[in-house]
């Protein structure tokens, strides 16, 4: 199993005051620290014009300027929101990070839940599956054949005679592509066109498994060559996280966070998202209770058992953890530390760094 970690470069308004330029030196850190920990990848967000959730706008910005600060991890987009881009653009900028990284680039795309990010680009949010169903045939035919010829309801595009798309990316045929998706409509249709599959912090174990199992159902939908991915197949779980010494004191460092980070979910900011790709409803959330069906939080032998709990009911590739900045960088770096050291030995193989010490 491989483990990654997801940074939405979230800024906690308290501890980073309005701009909240300081959240990506804080992120960064996060970043560098998780690259000596041995940690597989750090997945990017992107987001667009809320303090309350996420602000970095570019994740293929952001990789290419990590490559310089670390060595070994790799770096991903979780995720670009196709409906946002041009098709053509995303094939190319992420060729063009995967040579400026080394070939350690990973590109997560999704169709986006924020209905002011849509509004703010002038992007019909309704729309946003129907658009990226139609973009996401381009991208592909962009990184497999580099020069295309489409004409539909939302992209016109032209690349022929001439002209083909540059530049190439190290990873062939492509980096490796992935899809956030939690309804039957956009699992299968990452299945139906070769794309590993994320899938959100949201669920609990069982509705987690039935999701994988209908993507594995569907897996021999993809035709060649999108079915040569190096991706297609993967199953990424996010997952939030929190291990500390006991169980007692990993709910008494994170259960006020962890429950405001989740409740910003019901929110009209996020159009029923929650209900949409999760079995939650609307009601009060109770830490006790996201314990047992959903979080990954507690001592290390906890954290260890419940991670083999959700490795034998979903045969996940990957786990991604994910956790509010309410904790403050001291006892997120502290935590990442003993789940790099206690955690990851156990999956993994090896011992894991000596940074962990």
């Amino acid at each position: 199993m491989k483990f990654g970690i997801l940074f939405t470069s979230h800024p906690d308004v308290e501890k980073e005051p309005y701009p909240h330029r300081t959240v990506h030196a804080r992120v960064t850190q996060e970043i560098v620290e998780a690259d000596k920990l041995g940690y597989d990848i750090a997945w990017i967000a992107e987001h667009h014009f809320s303090n309350t959730y996420g602000i970095l706008p570019d994740p293929f910005v952001y990789a290419a300027y990590l490559a310089t600060q670390t060595e070994r991890i790799a770096l991903g987009s979780a995720v670009m929101t196709l409906p946002l881009h041009n098709p053509v653009r995303i094939a190319e900028t992420a060729a063009f990070v995967d040579i400026l990284t080394g070939g350690r680039f990973m590109l997560g795309l999704g169709s986006g839940y924020r209905p002011y990010e849509f509004e703010g680009l002038g992007v019909p949010f309704d729309e946003r599956r129907d658009i990226q169903e139609e973009a996401l045939p381009i991208v592909l035919d962009a990184f497999h054949k580099g020069k295309l010829a489409h004409g539909d309801k939302y992209f016109d595009v032209n690349v022929g005679d001439d002209y083909e798309i540059f530049p190439k990316s190290l990873q062939q045929p492509h980096p490796p592509l992935y899809m956030a998706a939690g309804t039957e409509r956009s699992i299968g249709y990452a299945a139906a066109h070769g794309m590993g599959l994320m899938l959100s912090t949201l669920p609990g174990f069982e509705t987690l498994a039935g999701q994988i199992d209908f993507y594995r159902s569907r897996m021999a939908d993809a035709p060649a060559p999108w079915n040569g991915n190096p991706a297609f197949g993967q199953v990424d779980i996010a997952r939030w996280v929190y291990v500390a010494e006991s169980d007692a004191k990993a709910k008494d460092d994170s259960a006020e966070g962890i429950v405001r980070h989740i409740s910003a979910f019901m929110g009209k900011a996020t159009a029923g998202y929650l209900g949409s790709v999760s079995e939650k409803g609307g009601d009060e959330l109770d830490y006790d209770e996201l314990a047992a069906t959903t979080l990954l939080h507690g001592s290390p032998d906890t954290v260890i058992r419940r991670l083999k709990e959700l490795q034998a009911a979903t045969g996940l590739s990957s786990l991604v953890l994910h956790y509010p900045p309410y904790y403050g960088p001291e006892k997120s770096l502290k935590m990442l530390r003993l789940f790099a050291k206690e955690v990851l030995p156990e999956f993994q193989g090896e011992v894991a760094s000596s940074a962990a010490d």
